[in-house]
C-alpha cells in the first residue's frame, strides 16, 4: 500500500548524517583554512631548510679564516721583531766601523732629506768611499763621528750602488784577511794546548 500524498512532511535526515548537497568547506570552513595554512607553512619550511643549512656551513669557514688571520698576524709580529733586532745590531756595527776609521768617517744628510730625516755614514775603506743610510733613530749612536752638512768627495747621488759596495767590501775583507795571515807572528808550538783524547 502506497503512502498517502496528504501525509505529513518527509522526515529530515539527522544532523550528523552526510549531506551530498553541502560541501566540506561549508561544513568546516575553519578546519580547512587551518589545514591549508599548515600545508603552506610545511612547504615554506622545506624550502627554507637548504638556506639555513648553507648559512650554518659558512661558520666553520669563518672560524678557519679567523685562525688563519691570527696565524699570519703572529708571523708578521715575529718578522717585525726580527727586523727591529737586525736593524739595532746593524746600527751598532756601523758605529763600531766608524770608530775604526776616525780619519775618514763622517755623518752627512742624505740627498733630499730634511734636518730630521735620513742621514748617511761615509767612510773610506780600501781606497774607496763607502756609505750607509742611517734612519733618524740611529743618529745618537754616531755622536763620536764628525757631522758635516755637505757630502765629502765627488759621489753621484748617495754614493756607490749596493752591489758595487758589497763587491768592494768582499774584496777588501779578503785582502785584510790575507794581510793578517802574512804578517801574523806564528804562535810557539809549546804554547798550543794539546788535544786530549776523548773519553768514551
Amino acid at each position: 500500500m502506497s503512502a498517502s500524498p496528504t501525509g505529513g512532511p518527509p522526515e529530515e535526515p539527522p544532523s550528523d548524517a552526510p549531506d551530498a548537497h553541502r560541501s566540506r568547506a561549508d561544513r568546516h570552513p575553519r578546519a580547512d583554512r587551518t589545514g591549508l595554512l599548515r600545508r603552506l607553512l610545511r612547504a615554506r619550511g622545506r624550502a627554507d631548510r637548504p638556506q639555513t643549512a648553507a648559512r650554518r656551513d659558512t661558520s666553520p669557514d669563518l672560524d678557519d679564516c679567523r685562525r688563519e688571520l691570527a696565524r699570519w698576524q703572529r708571523h708578521a709580529d715575529s718578522f717585525e721583531r726580527e727586523l727591529t733586532r737586525v736593524s739595532f745590531e746593524r746600527a751598532h756595527l756601523l758605529a763600531w766601523l766608524a770608530a775604526l776609521h776616525p780619519s775618514s768617517a763622517v755623518v752627512a744628510p742624505a740627498a733630499g732629506a730634511g734636518p730630521d730625516g735620513t742621514h748617511l755614514l761615509r767612510l773610506v775603506a780600501g781606497g774607496r768611499q763607502l756609505s750607509w743610510r742611517l734612519p733618524p733613530r740611529d743618529i745618537p749612536l754616531f755622536a763620536h763621528v764628525p757631522y758635516t752638512e755637505r757630502a765629502t768627495g765627488h759621489l753621484p747621488r748617495d754614493g756607490p750602488t749596493a752591489a758595487e759596495q758589497a763587491a768592494h767590501i768582499r774584496s777588501h775583507t779578503r785582502l785584510l784577511a790575507l794581510e793578517g795571515t802574512l804578517f801574523a807572528a806564528p804562535a810557539p808550538a809549546c804554547g798550543r794546548p794539546q788535544a786530549r783524547p776523548t773519553e768514551h
